[in-house]
């Protein structure tokens, strides 16, 4: 019987056609339905807030698009004037802007329109930003607010964020602001440990050490990061809070302790070790101590994944039946069951918040080596593909509004980092220099 080896589980860790099979609505996922349909028409700033309104206005219009909540109506569809405070919203003025129904009736066609400016008060840039149901025109407003930020540039990102947040609660809808993505990272030689904001921007180092650094992780608050390091005496599992700073971990002797995982409330660990011989899942205290084996067996088995939601159950990778495929286990190691079919190879689970599902990457319906990613129905095994022939899709992680994902791909050549809606639309490349893969979104 054909086992994976270690050298090809670390490869797989390290570097990372069918249709629809079910069309299987994944709750909590994305839902089917007809979105309702926003028109955000450019903001004009006054004064020292006016060189921050392109910044202002691409922030803005990628945070509602990027949330898949809304349909955007195209800017060339949209009336050459629009209203910026509620006295320039009339009933009549037909054609000129000023009126809902040219943005309620063909060719805009919209549920939704913001509008406002910004202006400066106290030093500050400030918005005056409005959201209208322009299908109720008796009582159109939904949102009415004043936000405040920085006189820059980043505070003029910050506002639209602030309004765009508000707009996607109306949806029942978790912004992203705030969320970080953490990744691996060759662009300063050695592999170390990165962490951008969400949306890739403000790209920065976190791990500074001489070894190699990998298969980061984060807690579910978001306070504490795992990762690996190849120290001299093999890979050792290092703890830090989100600040950097380093807390202690227990690592059990051995060739290899690496891809571990926290409980919901953060006070247990999983991770693979390779103390006992093979590499096997172990349980312990959130600082390594109390280590407790959960699977025996002459395999590799790594990648815990600890529902993120209930806590009682573990998916992870295992060569226990020849190629590596993804398995579920209660948390003491009893009821082990496979989810992947035995197809091809399967690596990388990942938790959407629900505790329902997991994304992954498969290699079914490719050769080895090519892979794409998943998400599958854990309690019914249905799935669905995700990324189809664009290079080597791997890692998927989920945001913590459960609607996006990140993960690593080769489509352009090198390994960098992408995100994506639970669709598999709207893909976004966020990192460029250097290589870089591993990603895991943190929600702060």
């Amino acid at each position: 019987m054909k086992r994976i080896s270690i050298h090809s589980a670390i490869v797989a860790i390290l570097a990372g056609c069918l249709l629809l099979v079910a069309q299987t609505d994944f709750t909590g996922v994305l839902t089917s339905g007809e979105r309702p349909t926003i028109a955000i028409p450019d903001f004009r700033g006054t004064g020292a807030a006016a060189p921050f309104m392109t910044a202002f206005n691409q922030t803005l219009y990628q945070e509602i698009e990027n949330s898949g909540a809304f349909k955007m109506v195209g800017k060339s569809l949209m009336p050459r004037n629009n209203p910026q405070v509620p006295t320039d919203v009339r009933e009549s003025a037909r054609g000129t802007g000023y009126a809902l129904s040219d943005w309620s009736g063909p060719p805009v066609s919209t549920n939704y329109l913001t509008f406002g400016y910004t202006g400066v008060q106290n030093e500050q840039i400030v918005l005056f930003g409005y959201l209208y149901n322009v299908l109720q025109p008796q009582n159109p407003q939904v949102i009415g607010k004043l936000y405040f930020g920085p006189l820059t540039e980043a505070g003029a990102k910050q506002v639209a964020r602030e309004f765009a947040a508000d707009i996607l609660k109306l949806m029942g809808i978790e912004g992203l602001a705030g969320s970080k993505v953490y990744f691996v990272s060759s662009r300063g030689g050695e592999k170390q440990i990165w962490q951008m904001d969400y949306d890739g921007s403000n790209q920065r180092a976190f791990s500074n050490y001489r070894e190699l650094c990998t298969m980061p992780s984060v807690s579910n608050d978001g306070t504490r990061v795992a990762f690996t390091r190849f120290t001299p005496g093999g890979p050792q599992i290092m703890m830090h809070t989100d600040t950097g700073r380093k807390l202690p971990f227990l690592n059990p002797p051995g060739s290899l302790n690496a891809t571990l995982s926290f409980s919901p409330d953060g006070s247990k660990v999983a991770f693979a070790s390779k103390v006992s011989g093979f590499s096997q899942i172990h349980l312990a205290n959130a600082d390594g101590s109390g280590l407790q084996r959960i699977t025996n067996t002459r395999a590799i088995e790594v990648e815990p994944k600890i529902n993120p939601k209930t806590g009682v159950d573990i998916v992870f990778v295992s060569g226990r039946g020849g190629v590596q495929q993804i398995y579920r286990m209660n948390i003491d190691g009893a009821n082990v069951t496979r989810l992947t079919s035995g197809e091809g190879q399967a690596s990388n689970p990942a938790w959407h918040p629900n505790g329902t599902h997991i994304a992954f990457a498969w290699t079914r319906g490719y050769e080895p080596g090519n892979w794409n990613i998943f998400i599958m129905d854990v309690a019914t095994q249905k799935f669905v593909q995700l990324t189809r022939g664009q290079g080597r899709n791997e890692n998927p992680s989920w945001a913590p509004d459960g609607r996006h994902l990140v993960f690593s791909s080769n489509r352009n050549g090198s390994s960098q980092i992408y995100s994506m809606l639970a669709d598999g639309s709207q893909i976004r490349q966020l990192t460029g220099a250097g290589r870089n893969e591993m990603p895991v979104w943190s929600k702060q």
